[in-house]
């Protein structure tokens, strides 16, 4: 195969894969979804019984009322306010729990007078979604038990709250702490004051009722329980686990267990150090899932009189990376009154989905936009920044691969010679034509090494900007308030002036977004053609003068951080390439190539 028709390989295969990514897929999604929830699957019975030893206790929610958040709320024996810099919310004294949290500098949309972003909400709502640390005993969970707290009792950072409940001869005590971000610390003593030997297993949870909504619409972010042990990362998808997906425990001394999604984390963290078991699984039914992610560690056994302590974390908010890999080194680390033994919380940004086999591009491309975000204070500059970078890494690769393209387009009329004379003789031709290119010492395959470079970089950023909370509603310039979502414009509707949302079409309108940085794009794409030698092949030159207009439509559903990359790299390419081009003694006439009036009149006026 020649180098055109190895580039058209590639350009269509990133065209399908596009279309499965982003127009098929969910689309297919969508239809599944549909049948699923038409379908009736009987509900397991979900028995509220003590837990065997060494495991966290199963939460019985399958038939519980559907509430609003407002309704759940005010239906709690009473609540313990929360409020710091970063959350507001409330525990629950029902279990003790965290289930209502929002991020105080988090908004559901770019509008920073829209709601803030909830993070956890009662079980009884639809998305029930909260975390909870406790002791679990021959006898129960304590999972429905009230707690007892003080008058007035409020958390805040300057403010820690001491629950406190009795179960028989036992009395336990549960002491939140919380700092300025996202990590709470829970202190628990359990006392023995009965007449007989007591056994309590220490645990921690996270749970999460039903998918949540638009999870699993890009393929490209993995959302639902996760857990770190010790070396091992195990994570499932929330669908998979509804399905009945099997997961095996895991155990060991450092880690946490926890669910995810695209920007979002709750997670349990025991004590690093001790042994303990984490598991993931789905305690609901198929058609009414309930995701649990928990750990627990051996069991304590209290003789009469004795009485045990322990400190272990939870963790709720945003992915933020530099937030997260502090909480690594330690988690005072946005403490008032850090300690310097304070422990640190194993790998917790591997809650960020890196990719499992891309990570070694991913983060270094996350950590260089970080860093010229903080030189510059804007994302966009910083992209633009990361593809010089990229250009001058990729450089030698990339002259050699202009110049080999700068030598083809020179031999264009001895390659249309041999054309010519052997026209009816295909093999012969090719023969030729690969001693031309022997003789000439030029590599016809060459031409391809930037667009094979450029896809894997391609795609680190596209995962990057995708799953990183960094770029979410990051602004540019003029119009582009989120680099992290497509380009809001669309000549569809003459970028705004008519008051439809072409997008919202039945069928077509995933092609209709065409914004005005799209158009950038599809512009310098083509100019770009106008300076690569011309295919042989009709159908190939059919397939490359239409690649512009596909990527055009295909790249307006693309955030608009990944679209501002093509379209600068293509831009400094098409400058490189031409400066390259000059210097192989090739003549460059791209504005007529470009067949543009003017440039048309001056090649007339010129004789040429």
């Amino acid at each position: 195969m020649d180098r055109n028709t190895i580039l058209a390989i590639v350009l269509s295969a990133v065209v399908l894969i596009g279309w499965q990514v982003f127009i098929a897929g969910p689309q297919q999604r969508a239809y599944e979804a549909a049948q699923a929830a038409q379908q009736q699957a009987a509900q397991a019975e979900q028995a509220k019984t003590a837990p065997a030893p060494g495991t966290a206790p199963r939460p019985a929610e399958s038939g519980l009322p559907t509430l609003s958040v407002a309704e759940a709320l005010a239906k709690a024996p009473g609540r313990v306010e929360i409020d710091s810099p970063a959350l507001i919310g409330s525990i629950n004294l029902m279990g003790a729990r965290i289930d209502d949290l929002r991020l105080k500098n988090y908004h559901e949309t770019v509008d920073k007078k829209s709601p803030l972003v909830r993070l956890l909400s009662p079980r009884e709502t639809k998305h029930g979604h909260y975390m909870q640390e406790g002791w679990s005993t021959s006898a129960s969970s304590g999972e429905s038990a009230v707690w007892t707290a003080p008058p007035g009792a409020r958390l805040t950072p300057q403010t820690p709250v001491t629950l406190t409940r009795r179960e028989g001869g036992l009395v336990f005590e549960k002491t939140f702490s919380i700092d300025k971000e996202f990590m709470f610390t829970v202190k628990q003593t359990v006392r023995n004051e009965g007449s007989q030997t007591e056994a309590v297993t220490p645990y921690g949870l996270v749970v999460q009722r039903n998918i949540p909504d638009g999870s699993g619409k890009y393929s490209v972010v993995r959302e639902g329980p996760v857990a770190v042990v010790d070396n091992s990362l195990l994570q499932r998808l929330y669908k998979k686990m509804a399905k009945g997906e099997n997961v095996p425990e895991l155990s060991g001394t450092k880690g946490w267990a926890g669910i995810t999604n695209k920007y979002w984390l709750a997670a349990a963290i025991p004590p690093q150090g001790k042994k303990f078991t984490a598991t993931l699984q789905n305690v609901g039914t198929a058609a009414e899932p309930i995701f649990q992610a928990s750990y627990a560690l051996d069991p304590v056994s209290l003789a009469p009189g004795q009485s045990t302590t322990l400190t272990s974390y939870l963790f709720g908010g945003a992915k933020v990376v530099d937030t997260l890999q502090a909480y690594e080194k330690s988690v005072d680390a946005f403490s008032d009154h850090p300690s310097k033994d304070a422990p640190g919380v194993w790998d917790l940004d591997k809650s960020v989905d890196w990719g499992t086999f891309i990570y070694p591009l991913t983060r270094p491309i996350f950590w260089t936009l970080n860093l010229f975000y903080g030189w510059t204070g804007n994302f966009g500059v910083a992209i633009m920044m990361l593809v010089l970078v990229i250009k001058v890494l990729t450089y030698p690769l990339a002259n050699q691969a202009f110049a080999s393209m700068a030598k083809m387009k020179k031999l264009q009329p001895e390659i249309k010679k041999l054309q010519e004379r052997y026209a009816d003789d295909k093999m012969k031709l090719q023969q030729e034509m690969m001693a031309l290119y022997k003789k000439e010492k030029m590599n016809p395959l060459a031409g391809c090494i930037p667009i094979f470079i450029q896809m894997p970089i391609f795609y680190s950023l596209y995962k990057t900007l995708f799953v990183t909370i960094e770029l979410r509603h990051a602004p540019f310039i003029l119009w582009i308030k989120d680099l992290s979502a497509p380009d809001p414009t669309s000549v569809f509707n003459l970028f705004g002036l008519l008051p439809f949302d072409p997008t919202t079409i039945p069928f077509i309108g995933a092609f209709l977004g065409i914004g005005v940085l799209p158009l950038f794009m599809g512009a310098a794409m083509w100019i770009q053609t106008q300076l690569n030698p011309p295919p042989t092949d009709p159908t190939q030159k059919q397939i490359f003068a239409a690649m512009p207009i596909v990527f055009t439509f295909l790249f307006g559903q693309f955030a608009a951080g990944l679209v501002l990359y093509w379209f600068w790299n293509t831009a400094l390419s098409v400058v490189q390439q031409y400066i390259i081009m000059k210097r192989n003694g090739v003549e460059v006439h791209l504005m007529n190539n470009l067949k543009l009036p003017w440039a048309a009149k001056n090649s007339a006026a010129s004789g040429k």
